[in-house]
């Protein structure tokens, strides 16, 4: 089979046309090339980790404009070190993964042989959301190489500077033919979503994953959705609320200005501790942002509409009765924070289900707290609502953590941390329900990305001919006989 090559472009202007036209082509590159060895994918992700180790600064430059102000710490810390670290860790362990598995034939069948092979799907879409422009299509990216697939990736119009970068760095780092990216507005994504891709994954929101999921209904497209929803972190009785210890539930909510999928979105405490805890958070949040609005440490919301997006929260939850409590250290003003394209920290408590505060997942520095009588109310109002993508529980009590991780449905447990759990390379990470379905990072992306073929081989010489038509004579009823109660 021929294979056209495709033009070398880091911005190409992006129609349904140019769309269907790329993945033909990556299509039947990969049927032309069959699928790729070992140190073929091997040389790929190596090849990505270079591109990103020698791009640090400039992508570091990019994601601080797109956001308006995000500390290359930080975007070190949540963008490229986890890309870094879960490339390191499929490479240690691609040649493991890419083994077939063997499994047991059914002794009715002696003498034969059955296993597992892992093939690539072929082309892979990737969507990729704005809140972490780079390692949200880097890590998919990951998983999809690895597999031996050929990727199309379409980032966020959000983030147009990241965006452009990564078509920019992605075209001199492979071929066309084995991935390319496309960028433009929401148009082109409804074009690629219709993509008769092998498999799309799409990282965003559950109204927008609906949308995704219904267009590749049209090509029976394989998808997986790591959507969002509202994460719960559950403070027990038990857990001290010295501001030392809250540094992690500060952080799980103020990282990224809380603009992450799986931050925290609301909080639960026992009922007697409620004003010890807004005590305690304030003295926290001083120690870690001594100021918030000129503060490099602290991201900026992601553009204007966002932040009134955010202001709308507050002011309906206090339309509703919520007593809303901002902390603010630096005592900077109003007009600081506008002018930083930033918010304090607000805490509203005396919230309700009415508020849209606690309908919606939140992507912002506002925290709702709810109080709990006991671990059986807080328990059951978590499994009341839609099935969040990660739940955080902060206690030291082994019997509070074993009743809690059996009765709570998330799609991943994280206990006295939070976020942490995404970086982890060798745990997969999706949602459930509304929060999503599928994995990727660790093996489970790469069985994402992969066909398990079921191969059977049928040794000779056999005994088969026994259970075969014509069924006549006693010998052949008996051995069908014998398999039925014995099988």
């Amino acid at each position: 089979m021929s294979v056209q090559v495709l033009r070398r472009e880091s911005s190409p202007s992006v129609t349904e046309d140019t769309l269907r036209d790329a993945l033909s082509r990556q299509r039947e590159a990969f049927l032309a090339h069959g699928p790729p060895s070992y140190n073929e994918r091997r040389l790929d992700l190596r090849r990505l980790l270079k591109m990103i180790l020698d791009n640090e600064d400039r992508l570091l430059a990019a994601i601080d404009a797109d956001f308006g102000g995000r500390s290359a710490e930080e975007s070190r810390r949540l963008e490229l070190l986890p890309s870094l670290m879960g490339l390191r860790h499929t490479i240690r362990h691609l040649r493991r993964w890419m083994r077939p598995v063997r499994r047991r034939a059914h002794w009715a069948t002696w003498p034969s042989r059955a296993r597992i092979e892992l093939q690539p799907l072929g082309v892979v879409g990737v969507i990729a959301p704005w809140n972490y422009p780079f390692f949200l299509a880097i890590g998919p990216l990951t998983g999809a190489l690895a597999a031996g697939n050929r990727v199309m990736i379409k980032p966020s119009e959000y983030t147009p500077k990241t965006s452009s970068l990564l078509a920019e760095l992605i075209a001199q780092t492979f071929p066309p033919e084995k991935v390319m990216v496309f960028n433009g507005g929401p148009e082109v994504a409804k074009s690629f979503s219709s993509l008769p891709f092998d498999h799309l994954l799409f990282t965003g929101s559950t109204g927008v994953g609906r949308l995704v999921m219904r267009a590749a209904s049209e090509n029976l497209v394989p998808v997986t959705l790591e959507l969002g929803g509202k994460s719960p972190l559950v403070l027990a009785k038990d857990y001290p609320l010295r501001p030392s210890s809250l540094g992690q539930v500060l952080s799980g909510k103020l990282l990224n200005a809380g603009q992450t999928c799986v931050a925290p979105d609301y909080l639960l405490v026992h009922e007697s501790q409620r004003d010890a805890l807004v005590a305690a958070l304030g003295e926290a949040l001083a120690e870690i942002y001594p100021k918030l609005a000129d503060n490099t440490d602290y991201t900026a919301i992601i553009n204007e509409r966002h932040r009134e997006r955010l202001l709308a929260h507050l002011r309906d939850a206090e339309e509703k009765g919520a007593t809303l409590i901002e902390l603010n250290p630096g005592g900077e003003s109003s007009a600081a924070f506008a002018a930083a394209s930033k918010l304090p920290l607000t805490l509203a408590v005396d919230v309700d289900d009415s508020m849209t505060v606690m309908q919606d997942e939140i992507f912002g520095p506002i925290l709702p707290i709810e109080t709990y009588s006991d671990l059986d109310q807080a328990v059951a109002r978590i499994n009341a609502r839609p099935r969040p993508l990660a739940a955080y529980l902060f206690s030291h009590d082994r019997g509070i953590v074993r009743d809690f991780s059996e009765r709570v449905v998330s799609g991943a447990l994280s206990i006295n941390a939070t976020l942490i759990h995404v970086a982890q390379d060798d745990i997969p990470f999706g949602g459930v329900g509304p929060s999503g379905m599928g994995h990727y990072h660790a093996r489970e992306g790469f069985l994402t990305f992969s066909h398990q073929k079921a191969v059977y081989h049928q040794l000779q010489p056999n005994l088969m001919h026994l259970i075969l038509p014509p069924y006549t004579g006693e010998l052949k009823k008996k051995l069908i006989r014998v398999l039925l109660e014995h099988g």
